[in-house]
């Protein structure tokens, strides 16, 4: 008797986020056909068993559902137009990337004038997160769809929601990352005043995290802080900087106030013209050491 066949996805971006949800799809049995235009991340989803398309055309030729964990607006235009021109019968697009809503609006018209199906889908949690499957789903458009890929979601996240009409999973992770962007700034400068006044890092760490104060921006980036190494990056600040736009442009355009979210935007500018912009968006605590005159090991003696 023959083997059942394996259930099949093709992933469009094998970046960080995309890259994670690849390997954790085949780890949970499924066929994984990839794609990525830079020749490192190819090589390295191979090594994890997922197979490389020659491009998005040929992979929309392979299998019935395509996620795509895209750059830039223009990386999704350019996807959109190549599953287009595959020509092939009804795919379901999942569309995992945090864009504005124009973009993603536009490139479901294509898709459904082509007869295919795109979910707007944005993913909350960073890179290490996504490795260990610790991410949470906004998926939102057809109901029906959304049902029938709980199975898929279950392969590379914790939980998925059906938020709604398509365009609700980007409106709830515009308000998700405004709060990470402002924890992750919070998080650097509660450290820096630690260490300022002479606490230890390593402590400062221990028992935030104990307390009241704690929150999961802080568990997941304070030990980065603690080390003073940004290097192995989940979110990139060159790439958040992307998501603090739309985020801005977004609660401009229907008149939502973020004083808050603002007042962060000047830190992660500074992180990106100091040597930061491919460092994880931890690394607004050097910012913060830099303008605060604190080298390291050089701290007032402690306070008793």
């Amino acid at each position: 008797m023959a083997a059942p066949r394996k259930r099949a996805v093709g992933i469009v971006g094998l970046g960080i986020m995309g890259g994670s949800f690849a390997r954790n799809l085949v780890a949970a049995g499924w066929r994984v056909v990839g794609f990525d235009p830079d020749p490192a991340r190819r090589n390295e989803a191979a090594r994890a068993d997922v197979e490389i398309a020659a491009n998005a055309q040929a992979l929309a030729r392979d299998v019935p559902i395509i996620i795509t964990s895209l750059p830039s607006p223009s990386a999704l235009q350019a996807t959109v137009q190549a599953i287009v021109e595959a020509d092939v019968a009804r795919r379901v697009v999942v569309e995992a990337s945090t864009f504005a809503l124009e973009d993603k609006v536009a490139a479901e018209r294509a898709l459904r004038n082509a007869g295919h199906v795109m979910l707007d889908c944005p993913i909350s949690g960073t890179g290490s997160q996504a490795k260990v499957k610790d991410l949470v789903v906004y998926a939102s458009g057809d109901s029906k769809t959304i049902a029938k890929l709980k199975p898929l979601f279950a392969g590379f996240a914790r939980a998925v929601h059906d938020v709604g009409a398509f365009g609700n999973g980007s409106r709830m992770k515009y308000v998700a990352n405004l709060l990470v962007a402002i924890n992750n700034v919070a998080s650097a400068e509660a450290m820096v005043l630690g260490m300022k006044a002479g606490l230890a890092p390593q402590q400062i760490f221990e028992l935030v995290k104990a307390g009241a104060a704690n929150s999961r921006v802080f568990e997941l980036r304070a030990p980065m802080m603690v080390a003073g190494k940004y290097n192995d990056a989940t979110m990139k600040v060159s790439i958040w900087q992307k998501d603090m736009d739309i985020i801005s442009t977004f609660a401009e355009q229907i008149g939502a106030p973020t004083p808050l979210l603002s007042a962060t935007l000047p830190i992660y500018a500074r992180a990106m013209v100091t040597g930061h912009a491919t460092d994880d968006t931890a690394s607004v605590c050097a910012v913060l050491e830099e303008m605060a005159g604190l080298k390291r090991g050089k701290t007032r003696k402690k306070v008793r």
